[in-house]
This record gives structure tokens, C-alpha cells and sequence, in this order.
């Protein structure tokens, strides 16, 4: 988003495409760990099982197959997509989820909230999704373009008591700030 008019605004659009070279990163070091958390989540299958990259641990919710998933990026971020893996490599189908609901830069939702709240993407998971050889879920681009905080409701699964996930990874890139130091005032003609 360029928010500066003019000639300088041009230029710095310019230098940002120059950094830019399309390649999609996995964002798993831009989490702030200490600013994201899960509602619902099971004690011994928590949210943090979910970047370890072992699905037999994974993340499960604890009374019913709801659950809310808030992640914090150190920094704001362009996300491209998000890749589902099941847990324990498929072993209780039935737990996967299927409806999710994501939402980007709101803070404190709740189980209300989110179905009071429209979502920026919703997505249905089918259990190809979640298999481990499984391309990642493409996102709306132009929705996911400067996310600091993304919030994923679990909504439904397959028809288990509880919704179990065995991984989760993001990709996308940092967005590029512009240092308007580095501009130099140009001379009035």
C-alpha cells in the first residue's frame, strides 16, 4: 500500500518491488509465541505442539470441536498461505477440522465474536487438505497484505467430539518498510 503521494511515493513503491523477489517464506520465526494463544485448546495437546513439526503431538480442543487459534507476528506480514497438517498423521479423521474461519489484525476475539464477526476468509478442509504431501491453502492475496495478528476459528470438523490438528505453517513474506532516511530532498526546479 503506498501511502506516500507524489514523487517520493513513487520511488519508494519502486525500491519496495525491487526487494520483492515473489519467493514465499515460512514464517515460523516471525511468531511472537509469546503474544499468541489458543481458547479451547486441550492441556496436554497445546498450541505450541502445532510449530514443533511432529504431528503425533499436535493441538487439540478440550469440551467440543470449537477452537480459537490467535497468532502474532513479530511484524507485519504478507500472507500467501497456510498449510493444514492432521493429526497424528490421520489416525482420528473424524477430528479434522473442516470449517475455519480466519481473521486478520482483530484482537481479543472470542466464540461470540466470530460468528458475529465476518471473516476475511473462510475455508472448507477436506482430509486431502491435511495430508502431509498436500500443497498448502492458497489465501485471498490482496486480503492477507499487511497482517500483525491472524485469528483462526475452528468452526466444525468431521463429526468428532473435539477438533485435533497435528501442524500448521504459514507462508508469505515480511512486508518491506520504507526508511524515508534514505530519501534525499530533491532540489525545486
Amino acid at each position: 500500500m503506498n501511502m506516500f503521494p507524489g514523487a517520493a511515493g513513487a520511488a519508494a513503491g519502486a525500491l519496495a518491488e525491487e526487494k520483492d523477489d515473489g519467493k514465499m517464506l515460512d514464517l515460523r520465526d516471525k511468531i511472537d509465541s509469546a503474544m499468541s494463544y489458543a481458547k479451547n485448546e486441550a492441556s496436554g495437546y497445546p498450541m505450541s505442539n502445532l510449530f514443533i513439526g511432529d504431528s503425533r503431538l499436535g493441538c487439540k480442543s478440550d469440551t467440543d470441536e470449537q477452537m480459537i487459534i490467535h497468532i502474532e507476528f513479530q511484524e507485519f506480514v504478507k500472507l500467501r498461505s497456510i498449510k493444514w497438517t492432521e493429526y497424528n498423521n490421520g489416525i482420528d479423521p473424524e477430528s479434522n477440522p473442516s470449517k475455519v474461519h480466519l481473521y486478520v489484525n482483530r484482537a481479543n476475539l472470542g466464540f461470540e465474536d466470530c460468528e458475529d464477526v465476518e471473516a476475511t476468509q473462510t475455508i472448507q478442509l477436506t482430509a486431502e487438505d491435511l495430508k502431509e504431501n498436500a500443497p498448502p491453502t492458497q489465501l485471498k492475496y490482496v486480503k492477507f497484505q499487511r497482517v500483525k495478528t491472524l485469528t483462526i476459528f475452528i468452526e466444525d470438523n468431521q463429526g468428532g467430539e473435539v477438533s485435533a490438528l497435528g501442524g500448521i505453517k504459514f507462508f508469505g513474506r515480511p512486508v518491506d518498510n520504507v526508511n524515508m532516511a534514505d530519501f534525499k530532498k530533491q532540489p525545486e526546479n
